[in-house]
């Protein structure tokens, strides 16, 4: 039987915030505050990107040695896989769903093209049995976007935001590297 800590503790974690608002770095302490942590990176580098690189490199430094490191992670796929002892951070929720929407070359094809791989997502951590801290942006704050592509993430990522939020026993927003819990 469970004890009165680990039945209180949250499972299921989502941090918001804008770029370079400090969320992967609270993320990462909520998520390291268990020994064993398994950190799973959604972005798909292009090698030609140097900024890019510059910034997984940042990330990649910060991680303490001891986390286990899935690289250009799925995380419906890891999640509805064998559940790891420790916490499962996902960073972050942006990068994966820019990728699932190259990979179904959906950024001209009809709005939902992406829904059944946010349907697994949703489903993978509703599901999840252990402790998991998911990062996510929080966009579509300001200014229109100019472009379709632009329209069509930031309305792709607030709707996955919020089906997430639902499913999730808290949720940070990160503004200027302060947490403001939302949930």
């Amino acid at each position: 039987m469970p004890n009165v800590e680990e039945v209180a503790r949250p499972l299921r974690t989502l941090v918001l915030g804008g770029a370079r608002s400090g969320k992967s770095g609270f993320a990462e302490e909520l998520a390291g505050a268990v020994e064993a942590v398994r950190y799973l990176a959604t972005s798909v580098p292009d090698p030609a990107d140097l900024d890019f690189a510059a910034r997984i490199a940042g990330h990649r430094e910060r991680r303490p040695a001891s986390w286990s490191v899935v690289e250009s992670a799925d995380p419906a796929g890891v999640l509805t896989g064998e559940p790891m002892d420790g916490a499962t951070l996902v960073d972050d929720i942006g990068t994966w769903l820019t990728a699932r929407i190259d990979a179904r070359q959906a950024w001209e094809a009809p709005r939902g093209t992406i829904v059944p791989d946010c349907d697994a997502l949703v489903t993978a951590v509703a599901e999840y049995p252990r402790r998991l801290v998911i990062v996510s942006p929080e966009v579509g704050m300001g200014v229109i976007p100019a472009t379709r592509s632009g329209r069509l993430f930031r309305d792709e990522i607030g709707t996955l935001n919020q089906r997430l939020a639902a499913v999730c026993d808290e949720v940070f927003l990160v503004v200027a590297g302060l947490p403001l819990r939302l949930k």
